[in-house]
């Protein structure tokens, strides 16, 4: 076992300008410690070491909650969906970034510290062909915080999903499931 670099990032809790593409180009090809640390940086080691020894790689994203491992992780996948672009290719990339909001809505609650908080793990392994360019990916969800369906502390929220239901409570395709507001459920929300 091998352990590579390690970067310590900060959330800033608000939206900065060193995510978007032009960054990602600034750092796809560069060597690690030719540019700032950065999780580009992590990203691009990640990459060129698997394109260098055909080797799987992992990038593992730790930390408290609300620390911003959720946007990391998103990052890096729209690192390696960025750097790994063909025109062949285009919607698998797209259909992986595409989907976190599913995961997010079953798995995300409003919490005392942030409004969409994570309350699960998740481990998802991204397949490249043999150009390195994205052919899938495979999420595999863990660590479900289970007790949130049935108990939240004061001023938390279960689930968005339960939210989601009962705000399309008067669609037609959901009157079977009667749904009300969820205000009128018994389902412990705040």
């Amino acid at each position: 076992l091998v352990v590579g670099i390690i970067l310590v990032a900060i959330n800033p809790y608000k939206q900065l300008p060193i995510y978007g593409d032009a960054i990602i180009h600034a750092y796809s090809g560069q060597n690690m410690g030719d540019m700032d640390p950065h999780i580009f940086a992590v990203a691009e080691e990640a990459y060129k070491q698997m394109a260098r020894n055909n080797k799987n790689q992992s990038i593992i994203v730790s930390g408290e909650s609300g620390a911003g491992k959720t946007v990391s992780a998103r990052y890096t996948m729209r690192y390696f969906a960025t750097v790994s672009k063909s025109s062949s290719n285009a919607h698998v990339e797209d259909k992986v970034l595409a989907s976190n909001p599913i995961t997010e809505a079953v798995g995300n609650a409003k919490t005392t510290r942030n409004d969409n908080s994570s309350r699960f793990g998740k481990y998802t392994e991204i397949s490249f062909d043999q150009s390195y360019q994205i052919i899938g990916a495979n999420m595999r969800t863990y660590l479900l915080e289970k007790s949130r369906v049935v108990f939240q502390s004061d001023n938390e929220r279960n689930y968005h999903i339960f939210y989601q239901l009962c705000a399309s409570a008067t669609q037609p395709e959901f009157k079977h499931l009667k749904l009300g507001r969820y205000q009128e459920n018994n389902l412990l929300f705040i």
